[in-house]
This record gives structure tokens, sequence and C-alpha cells, in this order.
């Protein structure tokens, strides 16, 4: 999906077609969209193809007077009732005449900015780095918004365990870890290309600049550390619930063990008077009841000592 915009007293507003100091949002494009783009701006074909691959990590690259920066946004999949947070690669890529924001998947991100634009940062498109900044500005936030989502679904989870431990509570509790691992590797991506863009290599930054890169920075890095936080919860949690069913699964065994015990002794004494030769007490009429007698005996005094030893 391609979408064009120009900036109009610091706001992106909508556009018929591309001219200079345009915005072109591409969103899961189509070959003749990337085709186009190539001819039409004479972007790189790799700067075109790089976004597009799910497993391009953050990085920024000066090529033919072209740049490119690519980060990672946060990216939720539903699977029934299991979230999961993965993350993907967007490009923004600078050229003389346009600026282009490439994405292999439509994404909130392009909403947020679109939200944004002229209330947080006034985005001016002949001067790009402020709509750098302003999406950097977005995806921080995004990442944050989703880590306190995923702060409220662990203690859901965890209040779910409580009541039930199954299978199925553990698995979301572990697509939630598996989403923070996403997250902190992603967000150290993004913080180093915040840190060479800081070094003013890449683009000329004024003092305005820096200030704002700084904002982003903090924002950067307090989901950087939130993240951190929430996995060595999460790890932490899945340590104790899994030493906690190890603990319920000896009980049970032991449990069970100490019942084979209490019913082993009768089935052993049957066992011997069902033998085929002479015994004591054969010849007595009460042999059954002084033999099932002896068993209950037996049997209860073992429960006795399992009580007392706490094997019950």
């Amino acid at each position: 999906m391609l979408r064009i915009y120009r900036s109009e007293n610091g706001f992106l507003v909508p556009a018929e077609k591309i001219s200079p100091h345009s915005l072109v949002v591409l969103t899961a494009p189509t070959e003749e969209e990337l085709h186009y783009m190539e001819n039409k701006l004479r972007i790189l074909p790799d700067f075109l193809k790089y976004p597009l691959d799910a497993e391009e990590r953050p990085r920024i690259e000066v090529e033919e007077k072209q740049l490119l920066v690519i980060f990672h946004v946060p990216d939720p999949r539903h699977e029934g009732d299991i979230i999961r947070y993965e993350t993907i690669p967007v490009g923004i890529i600078l050229t003389d005449e346009a600026v282009v924001a490439l994405c292999l998947k439509e994404n909130l991100v392009f909403e947020e900015v679109l939200a944004l634009s002229g209330k947080t940062f006034a985005v001016d498109l002949e001067r790009p780095t402020t709509f750098i900044f302003l999406f950097f500005y977005c995806v921080a936030n995004l990442y944050l918004r989703y880590l306190r989502l995923i702060d409220r679904l662990i203690d859901d989870y965890e209040a779910e365990l409580h009541r039930s431990m199954r299978n199925r509570e553990l698995l979301k509790i572990l697509s939630l870890e598996k989403s923070l691992v996403y997250f902190n590797t992603a967000l150290r991506g993004n913080d180093v290309v915040l840190i060479r863009i800081q070094s003013g290599r890449y683009l000329r930054l004024s003092e305005e600049d820096f200030e704002m890169l700084e904002d982003i920075q903090i924002e950067n890095r307090q989901a950087m550390e939130m993240a951190k936080i929430y996995s060595d919860i999460l790890g932490n949690t899945m340590d104790t619930y899994a030493s906690i069913i190890g603990n319920n699964l000896n009980i049970v065994m032991k449990f069970l063990t100490a019942i084979a015990i209490v019913l082993a002794l009768p089935t052993l004494i049957s066992s011997i008077y069902g033998m085929n030769i002479r015994l004591p007490l054969q010849d007595n009429p009460h042999a059954f009841w002084i033999l099932m007698g002896a068993s209950f005996f037996l049997s209860g005094s073992v429960v006795a000592y399992f009580i007392k030893k706490r094997m019950f």
C-alpha cells in the first residue's frame, strides 16, 4: 500500500502525488510499487529490499547520497487467547527529493506518527530529521505501551496459575517471556542507531535536534530498562512455578508409593496363604479372620507410621 503525505504547519497531511519534500509510506508493498519508487525517486534497489527482510537488524547506512535508517518496531500477534509480541524492521530512506518509510506489513506506528505530527514534534519534510525524530519517539512510546500491557498480562496470568496450574497458563507466560527477549534485542539495536545519529556523521544536527534526540534516547532506554525488569520477573516466575510443579509431582509420587506399600502387606499375606503347602493355622476354623485381622493390623501400623513421618 502506497500513501503520500506533505508537511503543512508542522502536520503531516495526505497528498495526491509525489512532489519535492514529500513523505511516501509503503506498507506490504507490491513489486509494482517498489519498481515505481525505484524509477520515480531513483532509490537504490537494495535500500528498498533491506527493510522487507524480517531478519534485518537495526542499522544506518549511507550510499550515493541516500541515507537508510532501519530500526525495529513492536508487532503484536494473537494465537487464540495467547498474545505474543515480535518485532519487525522499518526502513526510512532519505533522498534529495523525498522521505520514504518502508515496512513489510501494516503497523500501528504509522498511525501514531500521523496522530502526533504537529503536536509532539512539528514535522518539516524539508528537514527530514524532524520526521525521523518523531518516528523514533513514536516507536519508543509504542514499546512502553506494550510493556505496560505485558505487565498487566503477567498479573492476569499469575492469577490464573494460582487458580489452576495448567499447561495453557504456562504457555501464556512463556509467550510473554519470548516477547520480552524480542523487545530487549530490538531496543538495544535501536539504541545503537540513535547513538550513531547523535554522532553527527550521518545527519547534520542543530542544538534543538540534539535536545530532541536526548529526549528520544531517554524514552528508548526507559523501555529497555522496563523490558529487562519484566524479563527478570518472568524468568523468576517460570523458575518458581517449575519448582512448584516438580514439588507437587514429588508429593503425588510419595503418596502413591505409600499407598502401594500399605496395600502390598495384605497382598503378601494372602499370597503366602494361597500356596498349595501346609501352613500354620490352616486347620483352624477362624484362620480367615485371624489372617484378615493380622493384615489390617500390619496395614494400620504402617499407615500410623507414615502419618507420623508425614508421608500422607
